[in-house]
């Protein structure tokens, strides 16, 4: 079929602005005339001629509800601007790391590569007619769009006047693999369907040993359960864990996707995946069933993961420690060493004392997993993570929750080779946990999330904050008045960040409160919500005395929670009494 290009007038639409997780809005902010495709023809702008013109994209996502909509949208303004082929997974669905794998790694039969996709998604939260829609761009290495390029994008939404289109390009069917093809102005454009699934797969065996995970999983001993929470997960989940791995079909939990989740809310933390939460034996009521040795839950897109062992949560901030302590000796990948490990600022410090002990190189850098991206670029790191459940290495360039439950399944493996069969006791996900804070510490660790606060008192609680650092003599003096067995606070700063790698300076990257104990305050505006601002607030608590690692969190962190609602003035400013979610 032969399309034609129109040339539709439009004008700038308000509140454009991608933040470092893209554009997130709810679905009827996305249905506003032109407002999808004010975005997408800002996008195309911003990037350079060749990656445009005769340009391979990847555009799929979560499958949250507006995808079907958006995709088509965009494929009409992809063939308009003279794009050669979109590569789109089956039914829209590809997870956001799979989305960077297939950038980095996937070629056409012509040995055609992506130049960088759309990835529709608002990651964590929730779907649905009423909820959240969003959209990022991930260039040709695989990661998130650098601000340089999200920065021209914003300045093209105020100035956009028209977006070309190819209207009369038919819905194209994405429910079935194949190419569909048409000729438009600058000759060919295709459509390439194609299996979710495929590409992630095979790189994922390619990192790690998978028949010894298969041992694991079919081991009498051992027992398993995974939690897509109706996000695109459980696109992968069957393929890879049952299929490839050989667990029981029993152990996948709310793995069918789901345009709205399932009516819930697709963010793996103690609070939302409470079905699995429940299953693992750390809800508030018994089930009178024993629970798996070994759980996880993964969000909307599949990037984030969380970890469970039986009756045991294992933090974001240990978890990638943990991983970087064994991927040498239990991930092949890894096998020849490691190139350098990163967490973003307010992580815990867990990872830093197992670089020093490893003498890796170690980087601490703001929110937003491109920073990660250019230390992998360079060569610099290989194993990174968030608190925010965010885990990667540098086999992509996006955080990859089943990457990181593969990962602890690699280190069960290992440290479980000798004791699958006979009557020797299985190691499980606490002792690894515990036997780390015995080598290397315990950082007490909690995040409080305010969320839907109103942004103008969000804003002034971070103003007094930034004030008050202005003496550390007055801050300690408020600090005794209200807990004296607290530390005194040592500094105090807005955190800075001066890239090794291209020397750009992010500024403004959270407010820090270091204790001379090791103890730390930090707070952050968030911008992952779609309406209002959320507040978080990090504390942690360093512990090296062996014999007082094994205290409950609450108990040890009580202290300082009570010096950061009371320094801040939460209460005051948020009119909130309590958080919205604690982890």
């Amino acid at each position: 079929m032969v399309f034609k290009v129109s040339l539709v007038s439009t004008s700038p639409i308000d509140g454009q602005k991608p933040g470092t997780s893209g554009l997130r809005k709810k679905v009827k902010v996305f249905k506003q005339p032109n407002y999808l495709h004010n975005f997408v023809q800002s996008t195309f702008n911003a990037l350079t001629p060749e990656k445009v013109k005769g340009a391979t994209l990847v555009v799929s996502g979560d499958g949250r509800y507006y995808s079907n909509d958006a995709v088509q949208i965009i494929i009409k303004m992809a063939a308009a601007n003279g794009v050669r082929r979109v590569w789109v997974g089956k039914n829209t669905l590809l997870s956001t790391p799979a989305v960077s794998a297939v950038i980095r790694e996937r070629s056409g039969p012509d040995g055609s590569k992506a130049t960088g996709g759309f990835i529709l998604t608002a990651s964590h939260n929730p779907g649905g007619p009423t909820e959240d829609f969003g959209i990022k761009y991930n260039m040709e290495n695989g990661g998130p769009a650098p601000e340089s390029i999200t920065d021209k994008i914003y300045e093209n939404t105020k100035t956009i006047k028209e977006y070309p289109i190819a209207e009369d390009l038919p819905i194209v069917d994405i429910s079935a693999v194949g190419v569909t093809s048409f000729e438009g102005p600058e000759g060919k454009f295709d459509v390439e369907v194609f299996d979710s699934a495929d590409d992630y797969v095979k790189l994922m065996k390619s990192i790690f040993d998978f028949e010894s995970i298969r041992k694991l999983l079919s081991s009498p001993k051992f027992s398993f359960c995974y939690d897509a929470m109706h996000g695109v997960a459980g696109a992968y989940a069957h393929r890879i864990f049952v299929e490839e791995l050989g667990a029981q079909e029993s152990s996948l939990l709310n793995c069918v996707p789901k345009e709205d989740f399932g009516g819930g809310h697709p963010d793996p933390n103690l609070t939302y995946a409470k079905e699995l939460v429940a299953r693992m034996g750390l809800g508030k009521s018994d089930t009178g069933v024993e629970p798996p040795e070994f759980g996880a839950a993964a969000d909307g897109d599949a990037d984030r993961n969380m970890i469970l062992g039986k009756r045991f949560f294992v933090t974001p901030s240990d978890s990638v420690a943990i991983i970087a302590a064994n991927a040498i000796g239990a991930i092949p990948y890894f096998s020849s060493g490691l190139k350098g490990v990163a967490r973003s600022m307010p992580t815990s410090a867990a990872l830093d004392v197992v670089a020093k002990s490893l003498n890796l190189k170690f980087f601490e850098v703001p929110t937003g997993w491109k920073f990660f991206g250019n230390l992998m670029d360079a060569g610099m790191c290989s194993v990174c993570g968030e608190e925010s459940f965010g885990t990667g290495s540098d086999h992509i360039r996006e955080k990859d929750g089943i990457w990181a439950v593969l990962a602890w399944l690699s280190i069960l493996a290992h440290k479980n080779k000798e004791n699958l069969e006979g009557d020797n006791k299985l190691v499980t996900v606490e002792d690894i946990v515990r036997k780390h804070w015995a080598t290397y510490g315990r950082h007490y660790y909690t995040r409080y999330d305010y969320e839907n606060v109103d942004a103008g008192k969000a804003k002034e609680l971070m103003e007094h904050l930034v004030k008050l650092q202005s003496s550390i003599p007055e801050v300690n003096k408020m600090v005794k008045g209200i807990r004296s067995d607290v530390a005194n606070v040592s500094s105090a700063d807005e955190f800075e960040y001066k890239d090794p790698v291209d020397g750009s300076i992010s500024k403004h990257q959270g407010i820090r409160y270091l204790f001379e104990d090791g103890s730390r305050l930090v707070f952050r505006l968030s911008g992952t919500g779609s309406e209002g601002a959320t507040i978080r607030l990090y504390i942690e608590q360093y512990e090296k005395d062996a014999s007082k690692t094994g205290r409950e969190s609450h108990e040890a962190l009580s202290p300082l929670v009570d010096i950061a609602l009371k320094l801040s003035k939460m209460e005051e400013f948020t009119g909130r009494s309590a958080p919205t979610v604690i982890t």
